[in-house]
């Protein structure tokens, strides 16, 4: 009995020792996997860490070109604002100066003649007919676009 006992034993010893190298292997696979996962990761942190470098440089470009474009602006925000400013004056100028000539011409006039002849006319829109007039010629010599 104690020969079949000491079989039964090492039987079992066996069969937990085949178990383990089992289970070793499959440990072993699985280590590899992670092992190859933990590559792929390294690539995948150096191509992000690549993209982020790139993001900064191409971040603090832009910066400064919001910098430059913000500078410029401003002159050329102040700049128009003078303009119209001329502009305005101008403007004003030549509604006086028209507003003269045609009271100069209306004084020229007959009075019978003026009333039937000349329909009132805006000095608004004698200022744009004047404008468009100038601009037309000006178009002509192919001084303007």
């Amino acid at each position: 009995m104690s020969h079949s006992f000491g079989i039964v034993i090492e039987s079992l010893v066996a069969v937990l020792l085949m178990l383990t190298i089992g289970y070793c292997m499959l440990l072993n696979a699985r280590l590899k996997r992670l092992k190859a996962d933990e590559h792929s990761l390294k690539a995948t942190i150096g191509e992000l860490i690549t993209a982020t470098e790139i993001a900064e440089r191409a971040i603090g470009g832009l910066k400064h070109t919001v910098r430059d474009v913000n500078e410029n602006l401003g002159s050329q925000l102040t700049a128009a604002a003078q303009m119209s400013a001329h502009l305005k004056n101008q403007l004003a100028e030549g509604d006086g100066v028209i507003r003269r000539l045609s009271r100069i011409a209306a004084a020229a006039r007959p009075s019978s003649e003026s009333a039937e002849a000349a329909p009132k006319v805006s000095a608004a829109k004698a200022v744009a007919a004047a404008a468009q007039a100038f601009s037309d010629r000006r178009r002509a010599d192919g001084l303007a676009a």
